[in-house]
């Protein structure tokens, strides 16, 4: 997949707390953590576990995953 944004940050998924309507993703970025919150449907679409290997994607206003 290609996408325009640039500001893209590798890192692996170390918890993964899901409630009905969202999801707070925390991701180790070489020893730094980072915690996206996405919703609930966007994480399950996606697939993501603990574990995973992620891209953070970061945005002025905000912090998206693709995987």
């Amino acid at each position: 997949m290609k996408i325009s944004g640039r500001n893209q940050i590798s890192g692996k998924v170390t918890s993964l707390h899901k409630d009905d309507i969202m999801a707070k993703v925390n991701l180790d970025i070489g020893g730094q953590n980072i915690t996206a919150v996405i919703t609930r449907d966007a994480a399950d679409d996606l697939g993501i576990n603990t574990g995973d290997e992620v891209k953070a994607l970061i945005k002025s206003t905000s912090v998206m995953l693709i995987k």
